[in-house]
């Protein structure tokens, strides 16, 4: 008999998010996923990137900002985060934001939770 290390907080699970195809490079798009804060997906020269969506300076939807490069830009005050990293860029945002692993399967973009 084998015994598992595996503890219930090691066990990931695969959310759909959407189809890779679907989000063209350059572009990023918000998405809702139950008991996870609002997710917004990123498609950087083809690598497909998550964060929340909420910035962390005031509460504003980050995709209603611009998406150039690695940079993802609050629309409300013009901070600025990494997408990669979630490091706040530019003041006023100071405090980073939450990333999310992202697997693609099959043509399917999927965030790990």
């Amino acid at each position: 008999m084998t015994k598992s290390n595996a503890t219930a907080g090691d066990i990931q699970t695969l959310v759909p998010i959407c189809a890779a195809d679907s989000l063209a490079p350059g572009q990023m798009r918000a998405c809702d996923v139950a008991n996870l804060p609002p997710l917004a997906i990123y498609n950087l020269d083809g690598e497909y990137l998550a964060t929340s969506n909420i910035c962390t300076h005031e509460v504003a939807l980050l995709t209603d900002g611009y998406f150039e490069g690695e940079l993802v830009e609050c629309a409300m005050h013009g901070g600025s985060f990494n997408v990669r990293t979630g490091e706040a860029k530019s003041l006023p945002c100071k405090e980073r934001l939450q990333v999310f692993s992202v697997v693609v399967k099959d043509g399917q973009v999927f965030v790990k939770i």
